[in-house]
């Protein structure tokens, strides 16, 4: 696959490659209870004191992804960037929506099959045999994952002595040498060096070569730039921008700057305009198929009894309850006027 010719490589997103994931209109609702933080005495008041409410995780994200594509996730805290790799990789089911890949995803971290106690070098094979190797196969990548993760002769001491960085690595590491079609990164790459970040350049590159693809989720809008093709922008569940990668990421930067400034209106300004931008790509990633079953809202809608108040923990993000709410159109004047 071509990539630029300039010193910081990165790939380019590809035209016509197959399809590998392909998302469409997924929402991620639960509920949770809000305990109010003011104190009741009496005991109706106590029991009154916990809420049910509705907490909207992902609200209607639609998109596709090719085979030799490097997707950043980038996103403030709590926009849905790890409940969205959760749903593509099917750790979690949507309320509503569609999933679809051409191959089993892999998230990074095989976490349940680590064990603190043991060595990275048992770990290593213990995690490959988790993610399906045989042994033979454990063994043949043991030294790629030594060399991939830069432990050092840290490799044969206990895991509950390494750092979280440490443990990070290796996790990467061990996912990575097990060839994913469908790689799925959530910060790992923000626990190494700067030697670790080239290394796991170069292993992805190898891996996108031979047709896979990776999503990664980074709060580092210069890691986004540096190393993928394409961007996505998620808000409050919502994608705001997708497209080039440093497109993208230098629109989200300029916008999280002003936020931590202060300078909120300005931020919301520029968050609106992203959405406009956003509104024609938004409409052509939207999949034209016909629901299938009663979306959770529309159930709460049918059934009063199941309707619970949603979770609204951030005023600045008003500009999407604006954009999504639905205003009656104005009866004429006309028609209730009466002569006397």
């Amino acid at each position: 696959m071509a990539q630029n010719s300039d010193d910081n490589q990165r790939w380019i997103a590809p035209t016509d490659s197959p399809l590998t994931v392909v998302a469409h209109n997924l929402r991620v609702r639960y509920k949770v209870l809000r305990t109010g933080r003011e104190p009741r005495k009496d005991l109706i008041g106590k029991l009154r004191r916990k809420e049910m409410v509705t907490v909207a995780a992902l609200r209607g994200i639609s998109f596709t992804a090719r085979s030799g594509e490097f997707i950043g996730i980038i996103g403030r805290n709590g926009s849905g960037k790890s409940t969205l790799l959760r749903v593509l990789a099917g750790l979690e089911p949507p309320s509503s929506g569609t999933v679809m890949t051409s191959a089993s995803p892999m998230l990074l971290g095989v976490n349940a099959a680590l064990i603190p106690d043991l060595t990275g070098a048992e770990n290593v094979k213990l995690g490959a045999l988790a993610m399906g190797l045989s042994p033979q196969q454990a063994d043949e990548i043991f030294d790629e994952v030594v060399e991939l993760s830069a432990l050092g002769d840290a490799i044969d001491l206990p895991m509950r002595t390494y750092s979280s960085g440490m443990g990070s690595r290796l996790k990467f590491a061990i996912s990575l040498a097990a060839d994913p079609s469908i790689l799925m990164i959530d910060e790992a790459l923000a626990t190494g060096d700067a030697t670790f970040a080239e290394r796991s350049k170069r292993a992805m590159d190898g891996m996108l070569e031979k047709a896979g693809t990776v999503f990664l989720v980074n709060h580092a809008a210069q890691t986004i730039e540096n190393m993928c093709s394409r961007a996505i922008w998620l808000e409050r569940g919502q994608v705001v921008l997708d497209g080039d990668a440093v497109e993208v990421a230098q629109k989200y930067r300029w916008f999280a700057h002003n936020l931590a400034q202060g300078e909120e209106d300005k931020a919301a300004g520029l968050l609106r305009d992203a959405m406009l931008e956003g509104e024609e790509q938004r409409r052509a990633s939207a999949l034209l198929t016909t629901p299938t079953a009663t979306t959770a809202p529309e159930r709460s809608r049918q059934d009063p009894r199941a309707a619970t108040p949603e979770l609204e923990p951030d005023p600045f993000m008003k500009i999407f309850s604006q954009d999504s709410e639905a205003r009656p159109f104005p009866k004429s004047t006309t028609s209730t006027t009466r002569n006397d």
